[in-house]
C-alpha cells in the first residue's frame, strides 16, 4: 500500500499544475497576481503540500515566480522576455529541423499531417483554444523527432512552454490563426520535398513574425 502513496501524490500534485497552469494561460489569474497556497487549497480541494510543489514546477515553466516577504505570484508579461525566448525558439528550432529533414519518414509526415488537422479543427472551436499550443507542439514534434536530439527537444519543449500563453495571446488578439495555418502547410510541403533551405527560412520566419506580432501586444497590455 504504502508503494502506491507517491504515485497517487504526484497524480495530484498534477492535477494541481495543470488546473493552476490553465488559469494563469487563460488570464483567469492575472499577472502579478498572489497565488496563496491556503486560498488555492481549499478552493481545489487538497493539501497545501501539492499547490507548494505545482506552484515551484510552474516556477520553472516561467508562468511563477517566487519573491521574498511576497510569496508566489503570477509572471508579470514582458517584451524583453518575448524577444529572448523566440530568438532561442528560432536559433535551436532551425537547426533542430535542418538535422531532422534528411531523416524524415513517410509515417513521421503522416503523423504531422494528422496533428495539422486537428490543429486547424481546433482553430475553428472557441472552446479549444487550450489544446492549441499543445497540438502546436505537437506538430513540430514530429517534424524535429527525426533529428535524434533528446536533449534539445527537452529544451524545445521547455521553451514552447513558456512561450504558451504568448502564443495564444498572438493567435486569439493579433489574428495569427490563418497566417499560422498557411505557415504549417508550406513547413510541411517543404519537409515533404526534403528542401532544407525553404524549410529553414519558413520556420524562422514564422517563429520571428510571432514574436514581433506579440511584442507589439505585451507593449500594449503593460503600458
Amino acid at each position: 500500500m504504502s508503494r502506491s502513496t507517491p504515485i497517487i501524490h504526484k497524480t495530484r500534485t498534477q492535477v494541481v499544475v495543470e488546473v493552476l497552469r490553465e488559469k494563469i494561460l487563460s488570464g483567469d489569474i492575472a499577472a502579478g497576481e498572489p497565488l496563496r497556497q491556503s486560498a488555492l487549497a481549499d478552493e481545489l480541494n487538497v493539501s497545501r503540500i501539492p499547490v507548494r510543489e505545482a506552484l515551484l514546477q510552474l516556477e520553472a515553466e516561467g508562468l511563477v515566480k517566487f519573491e521574498a516577504h511576497k510569496g508566489a505570484t503570477a509572471t508579470e508579461l514582458s517584451v524583453e522576455q518575448v524577444t529572448e525566448l523566440f530568438e532561442l525558439r528560432a536559433l535551436i528550432e532551425t537547426d533542430l529541423l535542418a538535422k531532422a529533414i534528411p531523416n524524415l519518414q513517410d509515417e513521421h509526415l503522416l503523423q504531422a499531417e494528422k496533428v495539422l488537422d486537428e490543429l486547424e479543427s481546433a482553430f475553428k472551436k472557441e472552446d479549444a483554444v487550450a489544446s492549441w499550443s499543445e497540438l502546436n507542439t505537437q506538430f513540430h514534434t514530429c517534424l524535429y523527432q527525426a533529428a535524434e536530439r533528446p536533449h534539445t527537444l527537452d529544451v524545445v519543449h521547455g521553451l514552447n512552454t513558456n512561450c504558451d500563453r504568448y502564443i495564444r495571446l498572438q493567435l486569439l488578439l493579433a489574428g495569427g490563426i490563418p497566417r499560422a495555418e498557411q505557415d504549417h502547410r508550406e513547413l510541411l510541403t517543404h519537409c515533404k520535398n526534403k528542401d532544407i533551405d525553404k524549410a529553414v527560412q519558413l520556420l524562422r520566419a514564422h517563429i520571428l513574425h510571432a514574436a514581433e506580432a506579440i511584442r507589439e501586444l505585451v507593449a500594449q497590455q503593460v503600458a
